[in-house]
């Protein structure tokens, strides 16, 4: 049942529960003014009629008593019927969808591979989800607050509810079969216990820490993180850039944020397979192909060549960073590869 099944079926219910309470008010207005009941014993004669329970009347009806209490079995019985059917449809269709809904995202996310592992949805970790969707890139969320994970539901990422820093829910998202991982949430204390105990299921895992406060990046770099990025302080220094050096600032967010030029700025890893391997730039014809403006080449020794030269070798395990349009950028990653 997708979404629009969904509404249509709760919006089926309130009709029914509408048209019920109306026939309860209008077997007790009826009783009340037609038997010279009170109140409480109209509604009480109008429920045991719905329900048909067979209690009998009251008080002896009139034949206008009798009229009302016809039109309150054909139609209060029927509608009752409908809508407890509805509401136990409802409810039990929901439960199903969860069961199978869940089961469809265990086996998605069992077939994960290659993906990243992003520890909390908060404000950072949203836009980084954001981000790795636009780039159709595989992760995985982790996060315990269930307002969060109504978001992550209805953006359709793959999410496990449970808590980053134990080591059953790390292996659960895939650990070993993870490209890298992302800690993202709020504590700086629980971002280093994230990150030793990734480190220590799989020492050569990748990992992104976030730190909220500067002063605790060296403990999680010493925690193991790979790289740790202080937002707030990123944050002032972009605002700084912004002031020193607007147009480059503007052309770094069109190239690589928004696309308003049309242009994207990427990383390509260049496998042992490629036809590109042991060729020049000159020789390997990217410009020509691609339009692709090398801005840097960064060599298996972790040596950053920026600015290459046309005679520059291009070797097998190299990243090659490039600015060209996005289209001719995926096909240049699939000569790489």
């Amino acid at each position: 049942m997708d979404y629009k099944e969904h509404l249509l079926e709760y919006a089926k219910l309130r009709i029914s529960l509408l048209l019920l309470l109306f026939i309860i008010v209008f077997g007790t207005a009826g009783y009340t003014l037609a038997e010279g009941m009170t109140v409480f014993d109209s509604f009480y004669m109008t429920l045991i009629t719905i329900s048909t329970v067979g209690f009998g009347e009251i008080v002896p009806l009139s034949h206008t008593g009798r009229i009302i209490t016809v039109i309150i079995i054909i139609s209060g019985i029927s509608l009752l019927t409908y809508t407890l059917g509805q509401v136990a449809r409802v409810f039990v269709e929901g439960e199903i969808r969860k069961i199978f809904g869940r089961r469809k995202l265990e086996k998605q996310i069992s077939s994960l591979t290659g993906h990243f592992i992003v520890c909390g949805f908060g404000r950072i970790g949203a836009v980084i989800c954001q981000e790795l969707a636009d780039e159709d890139i595989p992760f995985i969320v982790l996060e315990q607050d269930h307002a969060r994970i109504e978001k992550l539901e209805s953006r359709h990422y793959l999410y496990i509810d449970g808590d980053a820093t134990n080591e059953t829910t790390l292996l659960q998202a895939g650990l070993h079969r993870a490209k890298g991982l992302v800690t993202a949430v709020s504590s700086d204390a629980d971002n280093v216990f994230i990150t030793l105990t990734a480190k220590g299921l799989r020492p050569d895992i990748f990992i992104l820490s976030r730190a909220a406060d500067l002063k605790n990046e060296g403990k999680l770099l010493r925690a193991g993180a790979s790289r740790v990025v202080c937002p707030y302080n990123m944050g002032g220094a972009r605002m700084a850039q912004i002031l020193k050096k607007p147009t480059v600032v503007d052309f770094l967010d069109a190239t690589m944020m928004s696309g308003d030029l049309g242009l994207n700025m990427v990383e390509a890893v260049v496998q042992p397979g490629s036809g590109l391997v042991g060729k020049s730039l000159v020789d390997s014809n990217l410009r020509r192909d691609f339009g692709a403006i090398i801005v840097a080449i960064k060599k298996v020794t972790n040596e950053m060549v920026f600015n290459p030269g046309p005679k520059a070798v291009i070797e097998a395990g190299d990243v090659v960073v490039a600015i060209g349009k996005k289209d001719d950028m995926i096909r240049m990653r699939k000569v790489m590869d």
